[in-house]
């Protein structure tokens, strides 16, 4: 996966949303070519690479976050526009074969999606407890929990030699 297209956002706390100051978003592109079965491609990936407690569904459309575990989001089809960071903050449109690896803290809420638009969502091992916040919340009482997860120990795709620990390990 030479060509594996991977941009980092590093977002700023927004409004009541704290996102992660110390570990970016990470946006893969086409990390799965588009198939008739993505959702079992990314289950299996996330499975073999310790994301666990998988699900398939959409996005919430208000902004959340969760301060005690990092997440995965890989689309399984359609497309859509989600707003990443808080109200305001950082669009982006996810296609089928995208992933999304978010930091505990990042804000997150779809905009518009198409009809057929459907995610795999998953949790490093151990971090199946997580939690749903929103902007209604106090910040600074989550950045205690945010800043206590654990960073996880493979990639959700690519495992051990995979670029999430690049950019997030060697911080």
């Amino acid at each position: 996966m030479k060509d594996l297209q991977i941009t980092t956002y590093l977002l700023q706390p927004h409004g009541n949303i704290p996102n992660n100051q110390q570990l970016p978003l990470l946006v893969y592109r086409q990390v799965l070519k588009n198939s008739n079965d993505l959702v079992s491609q990314f289950k299996d990936a996330f499975q073999q690479n310790n994301w666990r407690g998988s699900w398939v569904n959409g996005v919430f459309n208000y902004h959340h976050y969760h301060s005690k575990a990092h997440e995965v989001l890989g689309v399984t089809s359609g497309s859509a526009t989600l707003i990443l960071g808080g109200p305001g903050a950082q669009e982006l449109t996810a296609n089928a074969g995208d992933m999304l690896v978010l930091p505990a803290g990042t804000g997150h809420c779809l905009k518009s999606a198409s009809p057929d638009f459907k995610v795999v969502g998953a949790y490093p091992a151990g971090q199946g407890n997580y939690d749903i916040c929103t902007e209604k919340e106090d910040p600074e009482e989550k950045r205690e929990n945010i800043a206590a997860v654990a960073l996880p120990a493979t990639d959700p795709v690519l495992g051990k030699s995979g670029p999430l620990l690049q950019h997030w390990h060697l911080l």
